[in-house]
């Protein structure tokens, strides 16, 4: 274990959630303050995504992002700021021609996915390394997409965070580290549980963290009932923690959480088990971050 963890609060994903929690942040208030809150129970990083305020559902805008960035710019707090990249990537082909995306198709390119990144400048942005079978859909991210993009996310000056929800995904992360597309010390994050991707379980884990480079930074969330599960594990084996809920609705059984409450929670675990929750100072210094706007640390 490290002696200090990071914990990352995952305000909202972009996930069919906000009519199973009234929890679950929707308006960019919202989600800045929910921000805010998990800052406040142990934080260091605040991972977002932004949804349309009429209608809940997944958005794109990047004046919502703008928004949300700017409320948590503006307040007391200094939590790094993780915005997703992930963008526009879900493909369902049609019934009537599968050569072509049906309903609930929404493809992005790396140019799209990265406006966000490129006009906010946050401390941190996800890459998501690979295409995956996701429930009865399909994420889209080809290798030379996600070339163009790391290219992309490096000429900004942000962190990537090489997102992995399969064994594949590790291996390709590793070969954009080698190409020099990466810079600095590499930081990836295990996706587990995500039907069909890798499985959720220390297992996984090791296998993963065994394949990384030896200087990277890395952390693993589980979803739904597995998040509190693989945050454990994640810990104990060395890693740093995830939990919110983009990826877990509930406190324990049949108890709707707040992100504060899932941060609360993970921070008391690790205190358990001897380690304390890192500072947004402190993983700044241990990830090798640079200030928000570019500027260096």
């Amino acid at each position: 274990m490290q002696k200090k963890i990071i914990i990352t609060s995952a305000l909202t994903g972009a996930g069919d959630t906000t009519a199973k929690s009234s929890h679950v942040p929707i308006t960019p208030k919202e989600i800045a303050e929910s921000a805010i809150e998990s800052a406040k129970a142990g934080a260091a990083v605040a991972h977002i995504h932004v949804r349309d305020p009429k209608t809940g559902k997944l958005s794109h805008d990047v004046n919502l992002f703008r928004e949300v960035v700017e409320r948590i710019r503006e307040a007391n707090t200094d939590v790094i700021i993780n915005l997703t990249a992930g963008g526009g990537g879900d493909w369902i082909p049609s019934n009537d021609d599968p050569t072509k995306g049906g309903a609930g198709t929404d493809i992005q390119t790396p140019e799209e996915r990265h406006e966000p990144i490129g006009e906010l400048l946050p401390e941190i942005c996800t890459l998501d390394c690979g295409s995956v079978n996701f429930g009865e859909q399909i994420y889209i991210s080809p290798t030379d997409w996600l070339r163009r993009q790391a290219r992309l996310i490096q000429e900004s000056g942000v962190k990537p965070e090489l997102e992995c929800f399969d064994f594949g995904h590790v291996r390709f992360a590793n070969q954009l580290v080698q190409e020099g597309l990466i810079d600095g010390k590499p930081m990836f994050q295990f996706c587990l549980g995500i039907p069909w991707g890798a499985d959720a379980d220390a297992e996984t884990i090791i296998g993963m963290r065994n394949r990384l480079p030896e200087h990277a930074s890395w952390s693993a969330f589980g979803i739904g009932r597995l998040q509190i599960p693989i945050a454990v594990q994640s810990a104990l084996l060395g890693g740093n923690v995830r939990v919110g809920l983009e990826d877990n609705l509930y406190l324990e059984k049949g108890v709707l959480a707040r992100n504060e409450q899932l941060v609360d929670k993970a921070a008391t675990l690790i205190q358990g088990l001897g380690s304390e929750p890192m500072t947004p100072q402190e993983a700044r210094q241990h990830l090798g971050l640079k200030k928000p706007h570019g500027g260096d640390q």
